[in-house]
């Protein structure tokens, strides 16, 4: 019987993403832009399966709950069905982008997190990270000053990830 390859447990943020994954430059300058442009990064890279079902469930659940914490950063994300692995990309923007309505929040980051749909553990442990990351002043302005994806990616390294009990 052959044995499966073990797969890598993450041990970091950067773990769930890769550089091909950071966009220093976001391009869009809405919800729907942003969103679709951070789809797009994770379709490339052949993260989701499907990037439109991905996209619409993103801003679903965007514009039903905002995902919006302090220091400029958006959390959205979505479960889907026929993914691997949680997965995320983060994209970044010099201007702030409203962000939810009808009161928006002004926003630069966007960490765009795609979930398999039976996957919770894991996505727990990805969010707990990125709070965590967000409260941390000196790391998100890190990643601001980052001159490219290598650099933000680094940054990303930082942030360890803590056990998950069963």
């Amino acid at each position: 019987m052959p044995v499966e390859p073990a797969v890598q447990k993450p041990v970091c943020l950067a773990d769930y993403t890769s550089a091909q994954l950071m966009l220093p430059e976001l391009r869009g300058d809405d919800v729907p832009g942003v969103v679709q442009e951070l789809c797009q990064a994770l379709r490339k890279e052949e993260r989701v399966p499907d990037l439109l079902p991905f996209y619409h469930a993103v801003l679903v659940r965007e514009y039903l709950v905002d995902t919006v914490l302090g220091s400029e950063i958006a959390f959205p994300h979505a479960r889907i069905n026929g993914m691997a692995q949680t997965c995320f990309a983060v994209g970044r923007s010099q201007t702030p982008i409203r962000w939810g309505s009808p009161e928006w929040a002004p926003v630069r980051l966007v960490f765009l997190s795609a979930v398999p749909a039976t996957d919770a553990a894991d996505y727990l442990c990805l969010l707990s990270a990125l709070t965590r990351f967000s409260k941390q002043p000196a790391l998100v302005e890190n990643l601001h000053r980052a001159k490219n994806s290598a650099e933000m990616l680094a940054v990303l390294k930082q942030i360890k990830l803590r056990e998950v009990l069963a």
